[in-house]
């Protein structure tokens, strides 16, 4: 049986640059509120457990302080598994048609803001520096839209490389395994997601990038998932879970 069909993206939103102006004040001024953000997170994980036996590794790769996280996307679900595993409020930038009526208060009070889907939206990078800024942790996809595949894209967007160049935090690749078919639940069938932080790494800071500079960032980027994601692929799940236990069993290095 084939996999449920997505939805066609709508790729440009008509409203203007004023509709979205209250939530990205909103999210600059304000770190995600511990009512609204814990209910989502809660009544998501659960689902990620039960639903999709979910399971993360290599958590301990996530520092404290600003990071970027930077998962392979497939699903809607994807940001709520990058999250659901490590002890942090992540925030994510989502498209704009998602902001309306109860779903706008929810997503802004929890701490998502928007990105205006057709445009150049210079308010969004604006707020992403923001949460960074105050030690925040944001979830950013190298690859735009969705696959519908489960593979990664050829060619990697811009927007993460200008966001890691200027703000000069951690970026930690995510590998995201399943979860394209996630939608499948509509037909009750539920797959195995496997989430995988890989190692952080850093670029030096560039005040005010070129095109070209991020790009080379983000496909830098891309290929850094790619690589763990064909890795966790090769593996599975019980591979990461082996490779996982060794880490822990490891002994430290002596102090010197």
């Amino acid at each position: 049986m084939p996999d449920v069909e997505i939805k066609p993206q709508v790729y440009k939103d008509p409203r203007p640059k004023e509709a979205f102006d209250s939530y990205h004040a909103l999210v600059r001024d304000h770190e995600p509120e511990a009512k609204v953000y814990e209910v989502v997170r809660v009544a998501t994980v659960v689902w990620a457990l039960l639903a999709y036996r979910a399971r993360g590794f290599g958590t301990e790769n996530v520092p404290n302080g600003p990071v970027i996280l930077a998962p392979n996307h497939a699903s809607f679900m994807d940001h709520f598994f990058t999250g659901a595993f490590i002890r942090r409020r992540v925030q994510f930038m989502g498209k704009s048609q998602l902001f309306k009526g109860v779903g706008a208060w929810v997503f802004s009070h929890g701490g998502v803001f928007p990105v205006r889907r057709g445009h150049q939206d210079e308010e969004t990078f604006i707020t992403a520096f923001r949460i960074l800024a105050r030690g925040g942790a944001v979830v950013m996809y190298c690859e735009g839209g969705r696959s519908r595949t489960g593979k990664l894209a050829d060619e990697a967007r811009p927007g993460i490389g200008r966001l890691a160049l200027e703000s000069g935090v951690p970026v930690v690749p995510v590998a995201i395994l399943g979860s394209y078919q996630v939608r499948n639940w509509k037909r009750l069938r539920f797959p195995k997601v496997t989430i995988q932080f890989g190692s952080p790494f850093r670029f030096e800071p560039v005040q005010h990038s070129s095109r070209e500079q991020q790009q080379e960032a983000a496909t830098y980027i891309l290929e850094r998932i790619r690589e763990l994601h064909t890795e966790l692929a090769r593996v599975g799940r019980r591979g990461a879970r082996r490779a996982a236990r060794a880490k822990r069993r490891r002994p430290a290095p002596a102090a010197p």
